[in-house]
């Protein structure tokens, strides 16, 4: 088969290496428009974009899938359309104009967390099993038949960072053996069932960690804003993004209370709870252990900022 691959961020990567290795030709990449990136904002190619470069396939890019780039897709005469993670919808005539439709390699086990970051959101409500689905791209949100999924317990303490990298490489093992079967024309995609729940994309303010709450639901909102868009806290009026955390012991101080134990720092969620802090990264600088951190503090009494606070971006 002729296949067109869309995608755009590095958990994609495996992805495009599957079908480019598989017996089915690439003809073309679909990826999302250079971006600014560092504190010299310069102009970057997207992980797909950097991926795709030695296959020698025809890459477009584009940031919507508009007539421009459906025209473009077009003269490559594609039997079927891959996406992971591209970062835009593909509406009509694009959506039925491969043979085949499209599929998407979708990081849940749907219906769970439909929408463009559902192992964020697993993460945050503290689910224990994930996986990934491949299902057949319509017009509705991640609703689809389902061709094939895999699943996937998630490691204690892991991040969405740590999640995601796993299931790109199992999902990109699914997306393959899926192509093979459309091809061979054995593939059978199965309604989804049960009750849906949606992931939307998260922001900076979903980083943010609320101390009332006990130290187990503050940890799982830290691991599935991690590494993206970042978990924090506000202190004396910034914000002191947090990256590497784990469950401390019990307490009787206030939530958001701050203390030192050796070279960590231990910070008082709810219920008597504490997050031990390891690494932080204060605004304007970079990475650090949270005891230096702690000792360049020039507060009287250091506390992190509750809800209802307002803090320095």
């Amino acid at each position: 088969m002729r296949i067109v691959f869309a995608g755009t961020p590095a958990p994609a990567v495996p992805s495009l290496r599957a079908v480019a290795a598989s017996a089915h030709d690439l003809v073309g990449v679909v990826t999302r428009s250079d971006a600014p990136l560092g504190r010299k904002r310069v102009l970057t190619p997207s992980p797909v974009a950097a991926a795709a470069e030695p296959l020698g396939t025809p890459v477009i890019k584009a940031d919507r899938l508009d007539a421009e780039a459906t025209g473009a897709v077009e003269t490559l005469a594609p039997d079927l359309g891959v996406i992971v993670a591209y970062g835009g919808l593909v509406r009509e005539p694009l959506l039925s104009m491969p043979r085949h439709g499209w599929i998407n390699l979708h990081f849940s086990l749907l219906p769970r967390w439909r929408g463009a970051a559902p192992v964020q959101h697993a993460l945050i409500a503290g689910d224990r099993t994930t996986g990934a689905s491949v299902f057949q791209l319509v017009a509705a949100l991640d609703a689809g038949d389902v061709f094939g999924e895999v699943r996937y317990d998630i490691p204690r303490g892991a991040t969405a960072g740590e999640v995601l990298t796993d299931l790109a490489d199992a999902g990109a093992e699914l997306l393959a053996r899926v192509i093979d079967e459309i091809a061979a024309g054995t593939a059978r995609a199965v309604p989804q069932r049960g009750a849906a729940t949606l992931a939307p994309k998260l922001s900076i303010a979903d980083g943010a960690l609320d101390l009332t709450r006990p130290a187990d639901v503050v940890l799982d909102r830290f691991r599935g804003t991690t590494p993206e868009p970042g978990a924090h806290v506000g202190i004396a009026g910034a914000r002191l993004k947090i990256l590497a955390a784990h469950r401390g012991p019990d307490t009787d101080l206030a939530p958001g209370v701050l203390s030192v134990s050796g070279k960590d720092v231990l910070l008082a969620a709810g219920e008597g709870t504490t997050v031990v802090l390891k690494t932080v990264q204060p605004a304007g600088k970079g990475a650090m252990a949270a005891g230096d951190w702690w000792r360049g503090l020039r507060l009287d009494d250091p506390r992190v900022e509750l809800p209802g606070a307002q803090v320095a971006s």
